[in-house]
């Protein structure tokens, strides 16, 4: 498949020129004019750049690409050396941030959801066509131990659990993968009796316990392996490319 139309079937898909971000979406950095094979991974840093190359990858697809606003513009150090491995092997760099946190099947808070057994209801952002805090609800109340428990055993990770002030039983859930830590006092305003997300802050701690909800954070890295995998496995099924996802381990 050529390169700009794999981009094309990306963007249509996952609609990038309707969300704001901190990035560019799609084609990051050109490599050769064929993709057959692809790896996807969550972040484009140099470990899975050299399994790509290891790999012979025509295309590297990630959810935290390169040229993130605000960063410094200078191609030089860890990103040169980056940016130098792919346009050397020609491998062609795909990014999708916000744009594969909030697709309603394949993205990051959608699988997660799918993970915990947790049924979508709405965004919790007001006036946003597309949110990245989302809640929904348990089909069967858990305590905060047992909602814990459920995602250690789903994400292979044990999270932070800040419960002391939550409910006896949840059956309302906030979550946003990733850095989402913030968006709590979303969670708190729409009743939710637990919040879920990847990151946590010092003041994150006292909101939970002093607002009466569950809070966990299980990640950025664990929470937000499943939207690019998925997105992967649904390029091989509908348009028969060569897609290997690899995890690179990340304990944050």
């Amino acid at each position: 498949m050529n390169n700009f139309k794999l981009e094309s079937i990306l963007n249509t898909l996952l609609s990038p020129h309707l969300i704001r971000d901190y990035c560019p979406n799609g084609l990051q950095i050109e490599g050769r004019g064929e993709v057959q094979k692809i790896v996807t991974g969550v972040t484009a840093c140099q470990a899975l750049i050299d399994q790509a190359i290891e790999l012979k990858a025509d295309a590297l697809l990630v959810h935290h690409g390169f040229f993130w606003k605000n960063e410094p513009p200078e191609i030089r150090g860890m990103k040169y050396r980056r940016i130098k491995a792919l346009i050397e092997h020609g491998i062609n760099l795909y990014a999708y941030h916000l744009p594969l946190d909030v697709h309603q099947e394949l993205g990051n808070n959608a699988q997660l959801a799918d993970l915990l057994g947790i049924k979508y209801l709405g965004g919790m952002e007001p006036g946003n066509a597309h949110p990245v805090a989302v809640y929904g609800e348990l089909a069967t109340p858990l305590t905060g131990e047992q909602l814990a428990a459920r995602i250690e055993t789903a994400l292979h990770r044990k999270p932070l659990h800040i419960g002391e002030g939550g409910p006896a039983e949840i059956k309302t859930v906030g979550w946003c993968t990733g850095g989402g830590q913030d968006f709590i006092d979303l969670a708190v305003s729409m009743g939710c009796d637990a919040y879920i997300t990847g990151e946590v802050s010092e003041r994150t701690v006292h909101t939970a316990r002093e607002q009466g909800i569950h809070f966990y954070s299980a990640g950025h890295h664990a929470t937000e392996r499943y939207g690019v995998e998925a997105l992967g496995e649904w390029l091989a099924d509908e348009h028969h490319l060569d897609v290997t996802f690899i995890d690179i381990d990340n304990p944050v």
